[in-house]
């Protein structure tokens, strides 16, 4: 079933668990995504990331992604990841999505917070939910966002979220959900991460119990980390790079296997039952035990 994002974030808080939000930039991808949530009876999150567009323009796949969370056994929410360009959130918005993150960070706390706070009362008339995003979020040099190498634990630092800031931003705009900056980073870590939980602990002490906290960069993060992060306070944790990059490896060695055997469509069910196991295994560290 198709629904926004506060109501099942709201739930999670409460039970302690997050709520895993994966990018399905593929039908296979999305069918995997949906088939392990339907597997375990949790919601889901799943996403079109605007730097994807590119690979899949958002009117081929979010109708696809919309029937798919309609048809589901489980509460779906259809998400727009870090839509960057307000023509672009648009876009999705005219596709039905049930819920937007706009990724102003990059511009002043002041811009940020302004710009946030008409848009999410744009978006709240329409019963779309609104993510938004304080601090910047570091990329790594081997990923789609754009990253580059040299980030270290210090200089990641740099980037983290203000508590206080979080709790003015999140009060300012009334934004459903805030990804924080507090150790993760997109792509392919250089290094094993290191996250400042009690970082986390003191955002979700300081926000508004309305605004749900969120966790970029969660692939490649250790699941006890991970844990630690849902019980500080992060009831959504996003994933996808490392599920991507361990479907090539496993896709490389089967066809090595198969010596330029089979068929096309045999190869595509064949990722597609990789990519629903790995999102099993993912979603069940999210339940948080639960």
């Amino acid at each position: 079933m198709l629904v926004n994002m506060k109501e099942i974030l709201e739930e999670a808080e409460k039970g302690g668990y997050a709520i895993g939000c994966i990018n399905t930039p593929n039908v296979e991808t999305l069918r995997a995504v949906i088939g392990a949530a339907e597997d375990l009876n949790v919601p889901i999150i799943i996403d079109h990331a605007q730097v994807h567009d590119p690979l899949i323009p958002i009117e081929e796949i979010g109708p696809k992604m919309v029937e798919a969370a309609k048809k589901a056994k489980v509460p779906v929410c259809v998400h727009l990841d870090h839509g960057s360009d307000y023509s672009f959130v648009l876009r999705a918005i005219r596709c039905g999505f049930s819920s937007i993150m706009y990724d102003l960070s990059t511009l002043s706390f002041e811009e940020n917070k302004e710009k946030l706070k008409e848009f999410t009362e744009y978006a709240h008339k329409m019963g779309i939910t609104v993510e938004a995003e304080l601090g910047i979020m570091t990329s790594t040099e081997e990923d789609s966002h754009g990253g580059s190498s040299g980030w270290t634990h210090e200089t990641i630092k740099k980037t983290f979220t203000d508590p206080d800031q979080a709790a003015e931003f999140a009060e300012y705009t009334g934004v459903d959900a805030l990804a924080v900056c507090f150790g993760t980073a997109h792509g392919i870590y250089a290094e094993p991460p290191l996250l400042d939980i009690d970082r986390v602990k003191a955002i979700r002490a300081k926000m508004p119990s309305t605004t749900r906290v969120v966790m970029h960069g969660g692939s490649g993060v250790d699941y006890d980390q991970v844990r630690a992060a849902i019980s500080a306070g992060c009831s959504k944790v996003n994933y996808y790079s490392y599920m991507a990059k361990a479907c090539t490896k496993h896709m490389t060695e089967y066809l090595n296997e198969k010596k330029g055997d089979g068929f096309y469509h045999e190869i595509q069910e064949e990722a597609y039952r990789f990519m629903r196991e790995y999102a099993r295994e993912v979603l069940s560290v999210f339940k948080n035990g639960k």
